[in-house]
């Protein structure tokens, strides 16, 4: 287990980025068509083919995730995954057609300090087939793909991840891209609000305050009054090799939503886009009651913890008036 989504068989993951323009796009491939489902919170999301994937629609696989900077511009990420896939000979077979499907989700840093005057046609396109090209079974965390240009209210934003495996075998795991309104730690502290969940050390084991005071429950979000809701957002896939219908992969969702609950303060508001997709890869039979119920725990545990992993492993952007990463300020520990 190395504490990523790729714990998952037959799940891979590939970043490409640009530094100057501080925004990225991250690729989640499937070697079959997984099944897939969504849950939206947040008021202001962006998302591509989101409509396929609820219960009562057609389309039961997809090929992959796609997950970008860019705001609606970077929807067109999801088009290079597709362009990458259909070279594989992938997608969704009608006669002698082939449709890669790729639903896809994306958060706004177009104000971070890089350079999005990028002419008529946005990057994304190409950054989504490049991130597509790259995927494997191991990746980097932090100012990466995605997450390069994520911010939160107090701290440099990024993209995490973590896995877990239940009694029974069943694995679970998250990816986080944590560009949210609010924020993921107590305070200015090094104190994380997913601290009862974390697994180790795997966010520097700093627990809780000794205290709360009045200003760690405070509400702080970034732009105050001015902030609107396309400026921020989480986005989270949830994965697992259990074998799980579409409508259970929107009940798997729904209750992965309450990681984002224990990971961020505060979370799911007229300012955010704040979502769920959850994929199964169909290898591992599970009670259809207590075994979602015990697969859904867990999920909402790794997605906690997932996101808290995005703001630790995150470096500061090199730009004027750039927030601080929480290693800047706390170290690597």
């Amino acid at each position: 287990m190395k504490n990523l989504l790729t714990d998952i068989a037959g799940v891979r993951v590939g970043h490409a980025h640009d530094a100057a323009l501080a925004s990225g796009v991250t690729a989640i491939l499937f070697d079959k068509p997984a099944v897939a489902s969504l849950d939206i919170r947040g008021g202001g999301p962006g998302t591509r083919d989101s409509a396929l994937l609820d219960p009562v629609n057609t389309v039961d696989g997809i090929d992959g995730i796609a997950l970008a900077g860019g705001s609606a511009f970077g929807l067109d990420a999801a088009g290079g995954m597709q362009g990458w896939l259909a070279e594989q000979g992938r997608g969704f077979a009608i006669a002698d057609a082939l449709i890669p499907i790729v639903p896809g989700a994306i958060v706004f840093d177009l104000l971070n300090g890089g350079n999005k005057k990028w002419g008529r046609f946005s990057p994304y396109r190409d950054l989504g087939y490049a991130a597509a090209s790259a995927a494997s079974d191991s990746f980097a965390l932090g100012t990466v793909g995605a997450g390069f240009g994520a911010t939160t209210v107090n701290f440099k934003g990024g993209l995490g991840s973590a896995s877990a495996e239940l009694p029974n075998g069943v694995r679970v795991a998250a990816i986080a891209v944590v560009n949210a309104v609010g924020s993921v730690t107590v305070g200015d502290g090094p104190w994380f609000w997913s601290a009862p969940y974390e697994i180790g050390n795997e966010f520097g084991g700093h627990g809780m305050p000794p205290t709360f005071t009045d200003g760690m429950r405070a509400m702080r979000v970034k732009g105050a009054a001015t902030a609107t809701a396309i400026e921020n957002t989480t986005l989270v896939a949830v994965v697992t090799d259990a074998i799980l219908t579409k409508a259970q992969a929107r009940r798997l969702a729904m209750s992965a939503q309450t990681g984002f609950a224990r990971a961020i303060y505060p979370v799911h508001a007229p300012l955010d886009g704040d979502l769920v997709f959850a994929a199964a890869t169909g290898a591992k039979p599970i009670d259809p009651l207590y075994g979602l119920t015990e697969l859904g725990t867990v999920a909402a545990n790794v997605t906690a913890r997932a996101i808290a992993r995005g703001v630790h492993e995150a470096t500061a952007l090199p730009f004027p008036g750039a927030l601080p990463a929480w290693r800047d300020r706390f170290g690597k520990s």
